[in-house]
Formats: structure tokens, C-alpha cells, sequence
């Protein structure tokens, strides 16, 4: 496996799919938790690869990443992520960044211009400090990982997923995931930067063509967030989906064709265009 030195950090990646000279690579950036880029992408990732290289690095906080177990800052890990994208000689890239992630990848969007062609945020913020249910949120994350493994596991699943979706898979599949969520020293690192995030000096610093997707029934990160993101980045579009916080797993076909649909787009476009089934899940805006 694929390790980056960035200073005191040992970072993984992986690197799947197909090198193609007409398709940018595609770098997705995890968001909490200590399993980092396996958990999040392991069903997802595939998806992209039949005709592109996807690369997914383990930041910080992950299992797979060694450092000196410091606080995290965004612009670390946005370092991470732009020595990836240099030791995999792909840049420019396509860059996507889910819930934690999102901050980050804005973050290397902004410092690093030249390595970004196209930017998704998924479920993503600018920041925390002002909004009282999400910094609340990350409190209550911090005190469960703290003192009670099982009920943060629930906590982030309930809170992760929609009503709907939890029900539409059932009890045992439900239970499944609430082990999946483990409150490991990694995953309590990053819940600590969640309190912290404001990117809100860089934002006008990003050149790259954006799209932001917000989940609707997100009840980790309010949909608003995703809209005000939207709204900071002129010429961004903006899709958003009826879905909890992990919209990828909950629509994971109408999410492949929407990412898809935006990163094909050649660069002279002016928007693009969703796939039939797409569209039916999708409320777009630019």
C-alpha cells in the first residue's frame, strides 16, 4: 500500500480503477472516523473506477495513518491530501470530500488551485462556532466517545442515516452498523476538529468549478450549511437529495450518475446534465 511522508504523518492511500489520459483522477477524502477511507468508500468506490483512477487516503485520526497523535487542524490534513495527490502523479484531479472531508478538500481547493479541477462537497460546512445544534452535536459525539462506546455507535448511526432508511433495512443490518462506529482515540481526534472547523477565509480563494450536495434529512449536519456553501462559492451548482447525512449509501446509484454527470462535464460546460434516474432523486439548482 502507498504512504506519503507529511510531516510527522506516515499517510496511506490506495490507488484502484483504470489510468486513463482523458479522465482526471478522482480523489475521495473520508470524514470522521478512526476507519477512514475503508468504511466510507469500500462500497462506493468501484463505482467510479471503470473508467477513471479514485484514490482514497486515510488522513490523520484513521487506523491506517501514523502520526503523534497532536490536535488536527483542516489545513493539516489539506496537506495530506495535496502530497497524495503529488506522490500519485495525477493532478489535476477531481476532488471530493464527505461531511468532515468537505472542509478539507475546500481547504486544498484554495491552497492549492493547480492540483483541483472539479470540487464536490458532500454534507458538508464552513463552520461550526454560530450554530448551536451542530456544535452541540460534536459535544454530545466528544462526551459518548468519552464514556460510553455503545451508545456513541448508536448515537452516530441514528444521526447518520434517515428514519427511513434505518427502518427499510431492519433490525439486524441497523445493529450491524452501530458496531461500525467505533469511539477510538482517531475518531475523537477528528470529532475535536468538527468542533473547531471555520474555512470560512479560504472559501473565496477556490477556483475550481463546484458542486455541493446537501442532504435534506441530514440530522448530523443541517442542510443549510450545504446551501450556505453553495451560496459562498459563486458559480458553484447545487443538488440536493432526500437523504440522511450519508447520502452515497442511501441513494448510492443516483449519487454515482450525479458525481458522474458532473465530473464528465467538459470543462467549456456551463452546467450539466443528470441522468434520467438521477434527476428523479435529485432537486438541482445552480
Amino acid at each position: 500500500m502507498p504512504t506519503v511522508t507529511v510531516a510527522d504523518a506516515q499517510v496511506h492511500y490506495e490507488r484502484t480503477g483504470t489510468d486513463n489520459p482523458t479522465r482526471p483522477a478522482l480523489v475521495l477524502v473520508h470524514g470522521t472516523g478512526s476507519t477512514g477511507a475503508g468504511l466510507t468508500w469500500g462500497q462506493i468506490a468501484p463505482r467510479f473506477a471503470h473508467d477513471r483512477t479514485v484514490i482514497t487516503p486515510d488522513l490523520s485520526g484513521t487506523d491506517n495513518t501514523v502520526d503523534d497523535g497532536g490536535p488536527l487542524t483542516v489545513e493539516g490534513l489539506a496537506a495530506q491530501v495535496i502530497a497524495v495527490i503529488e506522490d500519485a502523479g495525477t493532478g489535476p484531479v477531481d476532488l471530493l470530500g464527505f461531511s468532515m472531508g468537505s472542509p478539507v478538500v475546500t481547504a486544498v481547493a484554495a491552497l492549492r488551485p493547480d492540483l483541483v479541477r472539479r470540487l464536490v462537497l458532500v454534507a458538508g460546512w464552513a463552520h461550526t462556532e454560530g450554530d448551536e445544534f451542530l456544535r452541540n452535536t460534536f459535544a454530545l459525539w466528544k462526551r459518548l466517545g468519552e464514556t460510553d462506546a455503545g451508545a456513541f455507535g448508536r448515537f452516530v448511526t441514528m444521526t447518520g442515516f434517515s428514519r427511513g432508511f434505518l427502518n427499510a433495512i431492519g433490525r439486524d443490518q441497523v445493529e450491524a452498523m452501530t458496531q461500525n462506529m467505533p469511539a477510538t482515540a482517531g475518531t475523537l481526534r477528528h470529532v475535536d476538529l468538527d468542533a473547531r472547523v471555520d474555512i470560512r477565509p479560504l472559501l473565496p480563494l477556490v477556483r475550481a468549478k463546484a458542486l455541493v450536495i446537501g442532504c435534506a434529512q441530514d440530522a448530523t449536519v443541517p442542510v443549510e450549511h450545504s446551501r450556505a456553501l453553495h451560496a459562498a462559492l459563486p458559480g458553484s451548482s447545487y443538488a440536493e437529495v432526500d437523504t440522511g447525512h450519508v447520502a452515497f449509501f442511501e441513494q448510492p446509484d443516483a449519487f454515482v450518475e450525479l458525481v458522474d454527470g458532473f465530473t464528465h462535464a467538459p470543462d467549456s460546460a456551463d452546467g450539466f446534465t443528470l441522468a434520467p434516474d438521477a434527476a428523479d432523486a435529485f432537486a438541482l439548482a445552480r
